[in-house]
């Protein structure tokens, strides 16, 4: 059988003051009425049941991912103790995927993805899962629109077969985020696409890729898998989890793995990643202001402000966000929108992390 696994345990700090560690991104309506993480579900619905459906996430998260998505048994609400990075987060999820489906196909996605063509999204990633079926370890490419910093890139190699009528293609290697001269060469070759995050695989595939690749993690879950069912299992889980090496699935497999084949994701995809990237969904006045909340925005341009409960005024400005909430204001340039980082790495250093 096939069931995806949502990776929802992230901080979603590129979005901070509004997403916060006590209530991250993916739990909050970037888009429309809905959570990203209830848009992820729902699209996941229209072709696997709730019982097919994982979340992995932290254990504070519990309680809000089950109020959030309440058709999914509690059982599939997979906690880590502690964040150790994607490979780690997917080695123990394929276990607990194995112990009730030796051969299942897993479908690994992150929750705080925008997708605008759901029913295209839903045909691609079953054929994926029709690849990942014959031993094939998949990911989803994206054709790059413009020449993007903020993502990783895949080098696209010869075609390899249909599924289901839609191509897949070797992949070459695997590319980090580049600077703009590289990402400007990606996109004029036509040969790379963006890194969507989106893998598909057997979960015992996966558990042979870390074996090779990450072996002093494939001993943790081992450990881990052995005390799957006894009484200690949870304490178990708790000392091993702290131990494993803190890598993600691309550094730590996919660029090593041979044999990766990549399908084009042709759906209308969107990481979401940043408070720029909002600005394709949100009402733009003459402008080019988003407004949301209360506010006066005179002799100002391009520029996107939120507000909870203040009014906020900006006068001859541009190219701005502005964002309050929580009792903190976020005032940052477009073209410093993917490096909130640093605002967040002073806030720390300077003692304010409850305002995190």
């Amino acid at each position: 059988m096939t069931y995806a696994v949502i990776m929802a345990g992230g901080r979603g700090e590129r979005f901070w003051p509004k997403s916060r560690q006590s209530f991250p991104k993916q739990f909050l309506p970037l888009i429309g009425n809905k959570t990203m993480l209830q848009r992820t579900v729902g699209r996941l619905e229209q072709f696997l049941n709730p019982e097919e459906i994982y979340i992995i996430t932290a254990e504070k998260y519990k309680d809000i991912a089950l109020y959030q998505i309440p058709e999914l048994p509690e059982e599939n609400i997979i906690l880590e103790p502690f964040g150790r990075d994607t490979a780690a987060a997917i080695g123990l999820a394929a276990i607990l995927i194995q112990q009730k489906d030796p051969t299942g196909v897993m479908i690994v996605l992150p929750a705080d993805h925008f997708i605008a063509e759901e029913t295209r999204f839903q045909e691609v990633l079953q054929s994926a899962a029709a690849a990942a079926k014959i031993e094939h370890a998949v990911t989803i490419g994206i054709r790059p629109s413009r020449p993007e910093t903020g993502f990783g890139y895949i080098a696209c190699g010869q075609f390899c077969q249909d599924f289901a009528g839609i191509h897949s293609y070797q992949v070459e290697r695997f590319t980090e985020k580049p600077d703009r001269e590289h990402a400007l060469e990606f996109l004029e070759s036509g040969s790379y696409f963006w890194n969507s995050g989106i893998f598909i695989w057997k979960a015992d595939l996966i558990r042979r890729l870390i074996a090779e690749h990450i072996p002093k993690l494939a001993n943790g879950l081992q450990e881990i898998e052995d005390a799957v069912g006894a009484k200690e299992y949870p304490q178990v889980l708790k000392d091993v989890y702290a131990q494993l090496p803190k890598i993600s699935i691309d550094y730590g497999v996919m660029e090593k793995a041979k044999g990766v084949i990549m399908l084009p994701g042709d759906f209308g995809w969107d990481d979401v990643g940043s408070w720029t990237a909002l600005e394709s969904y949100k009402k733009k006045d003459s402008d080019g202001n988003i407004l949301e909340g209360r506010g006066v925005l005179v002799e100002t341009k391009n520029t996107l402000v939120q507000s909870s409960d203040k009014v906020v005024a900006t006068l001859g400005v541009k190219d701005l966000i502005v964002v309050e909430g929580e009792g903190s204001i976020l005032i940052c340039h477009k073209k410093k929108a993917q490096e909130l980082k640093k605002v967040i790495n002073a806030i720390q250093e300077n003692g304010y992390k409850e305002i995190l």
